[in-house]
């Protein structure tokens, strides 16, 4: 992990930068971190102690939890843009997810005072902290409804349509993010076993297409289907 302060965040990516005060920038200069990792590195491991907090600034990652027998469970995927480590920030003074880099990523540190300062100085940056921290809630809720309600088959259809809308496709029309099946599975909520054959009865179908790791969606609205609960 590499850290050093400058002065190239972008407002139009940065969620601190963008929803604070003009005034307040120069002291977000002078504070943050700029921390880089390659692909595979973990920005923060479940157990370590919280320092702070992290602004994706470029790259994606996977926010995941240890389970049963070395297994993990992945929360969440971020992207430039995204806010990281916020579960850390409450009442505990340690991790409980660890956040490891599905590429070389860039990301903003700030220290917990610092943080916590901006959040009294800049009363727009507190309202859209709190609505993310509300979106966040409801894609929570939204998945423990799924997990409990939806039949696998959905919950891998609508694992593919959430990674579509939340990175977008590349020129070739395939979701722009690399992703194992392992972690794909293990977001849907089930094993890569029972993931690899319903992504191929899928590919068989024509509903989606595989190309080593990049996956297309050649049909949404089949997996609409399967994905309505």
């Amino acid at each position: 992990m590499n850290g050093r302060n400058n002065n190239d965040c972008n407002p139009e990516i940065c969620f601190l930068c963008k929803y604070c005060l003009k005034e307040w920038v120069p002291s977000i200069e002078q504070f943050k971190t700029t921390v880089r990792l390659k692909k595979g590195g973990q920005l923060f491991k479940e157990g370590d102690a919280v320092n702070g907090i992290f602004f994706l600034k470029q790259g994606k990652l996977k926010v995941h939890k240890s389970w049963e027998e070395g297994r993990q469970m992945v929360i969440r995927f971020a992207k430039a843009g995204d806010v990281i480590g916020h579960r850390g920030l409450g009442s505990g003074t340690i991790y409980p997810v660890s956040a490891t880099a599905l590429e070389n990523i860039t990301a903003c540190f700030i220290e917990r005072s610092f943080f916590l300062r901006s959040i009294q100085v800049n009363p727009e940056f507190a309202l859209q902290l709190m609505m993310f921290y509300s979106d966040e809630l409801q894609d929570a809720e939204k998945r423990i409804r799924d997990l409990a309600l939806m039949d696998v088959r959905g919950r891998i259809a609508d694992t593919f349509l959430m990674l579509q809308k939340k990175f977008g496709t590349d020129e070739e029309g395939y979701i722009d993010v690399v992703l194992t099946r392992q972690d794909i599975a293990s977001f849907a909520g089930t094993i890569y076993e029972t993931f690899f054959r319903i992504a191929n009865e899928f590919a068989k179908q024509k509903i989606i297409r595989y190309s080593g790791k990049r996956v297309k969606i050649l049909k949404p609205s089949k997996l609409e289907v399967y994905s309505k609960i």
